[in-house]
C-alpha cells in the first residue's frame, strides 16, 4: 500500500465519526416533542397516559417500527427499498398457504404448521436476494427494481390467497403476536431488542461506519477499502429479513393474514424516518433517531384517535410530517433530504 493510499484508509473514518457525533445531538431535539405531545395526549383523554393505552400504542407501533429499522439501514448506504411493505404482507402469506389446513383457512396445507416461521423468514430472505441481484449486480435503478418487485410481490399474494385472508393460522405464527414476556407484548421486547442492537451496530461497529461511508460516497468507500457490494447484498437481503418478520409479528397479532396485508406501510414508514433525521441522499441519520421518529407518529396518531378524528385523515396527516420535516431540515441543514 502506498503512502497515499495509507493517508486515505486513515483520515476516511474521522468525517464520519464526527458526522455520527452530530447526528446523536441531532436525535434528541425529538425528546421534547414526544414530551409535549405527552402533556396533549393527556389534556385531550385521560386514557391516553394509561398503562393499557401505552401498551397497545408500542404494540401496533412494534410492527411498522421493525420496517422502519429495515428502511433506515436501506437509506443510510443511499438506497431505497419499497418493496418491504408488500414482503410484509407476501411472507406470512406463502407460509399460511402452505400450512393451514385445506378447507380450515384457505391453505394447501402441504407443511407441518411448525413450517411456518421458517418459511416466512425464508421467503423474506429470497426476495432480498432477488432484488439484491438487480440492484447490486446488474446495477439497476433502486427505486424502479423494487418498485416493481412491490407490484409483483402483492400480486402473488393476491393469487395465492385468491383476494381471500388466511385464518385458522398455526400456533407457531400466533407466538410472537399473541405471547406477553414480563408483563409486555413480545413483539414490544422484539422490537426494542432489535432497535437496540442497531443503535449498537451503527454507531460503535466498523460495519455500521462502513454504511455511513458507503452512503457519503461510495467511491471514497471503495478506496477506504470498504467491500462496498458485500456491505449492500447484506443491508438489502436483512431488511427484507425484518419486513418479514415485522409480518409475522402482524399476522400474528390479528389470528389472519389478508390479501392486502402491509398496503400503503411505506407512506408511514418513509415519514417516521424522515421525521427521525434519516437521509433521503444516504449517508445521515441514526436508529435512535429513527425509532424516536416512528414513536412521535404514532403518539400523534393515537392523540388524534382518542380526540375523535377520522382515521381517513391520518394519512394525510403523514404527508404533512414529512413535508414539515423536509423544511425544517432545509433550514437546520442548509439543504433539503432529496
Amino acid at each position: 500500500m502506498t503512502d497515499t493510499q495509507t493517508a486515505v484508509t486513515t483520515a476516511a473514518p474521522a468525517p464520519t465519526s464526527r458526522k455520527i457525533a452530530i447526528a446523536r445531538l441531532r436525535d434528541l431535539a425529538l425528546i421534547p416533542a414526544i414530551i409535549v405531545i405527552a402533556i396533549v395526549g393527556q389534556l385531550v383523554s385521560p386514557v391516553f397516559l394509561r398503562g393499557d393505552n401505552l401498551v397497545n400504542v408500542l404494540q401496533t407501533m412494534s410492527e411498522i417500527a421493525i420496517l422502519v429499522l429495515a428502511q433506515t439501514l436501506v437509506l443510510i448506504v443511499k438506497k431505497m427499498d419499497l418493496s418491504l411493505e408488500s414482503t410484509v404482507g407476501l411472507a406470512p402469506g406463502v407460509a399460511a398457504w402452505l400450512t393451514v389446513p385445506v378447507g380450515a383457512g384457505h391453505g394447501l396445507g402441504l407443511l407441518p404448521g411448525g413450517w411456518s416461521v421458517p418459511i416466512t423468514l425464508a421467503v423474506g430472505v429470497v426476495i432480498g436476494v432477488i432484488n439484491a441481484l438487480f440492484i447490486i449486480r446488474f446495477g439497476l435503478n433502486g427505486f424502479i427494481v423494487t418498485l416493481g418487485m412491490l407490484i409483483v410481490l402483492r400480486g402473488i399474494l393476491t393469487g395465492i390467497s385468491g383476494g381471500q385472508t388466511f385464518f385458522r393460522l398455526p400456533a407457531s405464527m400466533l407466538y410472537l403476536g399473541t405471547t406477553q414476556w414480563l408483563g409486555m407484548p413480545a413483539s414490544v421486547w422484539l422490537c426494542l431488542i432489535l432497535f437496540a442492537a442497531g443503535i449498537v451496530v451503527l454507531g460503535f461497529t466498523s460495519f455500521g461506519r462502513s454504511l455511513y461511508a458507503i452512503g457519503g460516497n461510495v467511491d471514497a468507500a471503495k478506496a477506504a477499502g470498504i467491500r462496498t457490494d458485500r456491505v449492500l447484498w447484506i443491508v438489502i437481503v436483512t431488511a427484507s429479513l425484518l419486513a418479514a418478520l415485522s409480518g409475522l409479528l402482524l399476522s400474528g397479532r390479528l389470528a389472519s393474514v389478508a390479501s392486502a396485508q402491509g398496503n400503503g406501510y411505506i407512506f408511514t414508514v418513509f415519514a417516521a424516518a424522515v421525521i427521525g433525521g434519516i437521509s433521503l441522499n444516504g449517508g445521515k441519520g441514526t436508529m435512535f433517531g429513527a425509532f424516536t421518529g416512528i414513536l412521535l407518529l404514532f403518539l400523534i396518531q393515537n392523540v388524534l384517535t382518542l380526540a375523535g378524528v377520522p382515521a381517513q385523515w391520518i394519512g394525510a396527516l403523514n404527508g404533512t410530517i414529512i413535508l414539515i420535516a423536509l423544511a425544517l431540515s432545509r433550514v437546520t441543514g442548509g439543504k433539503a433530504q432529496e
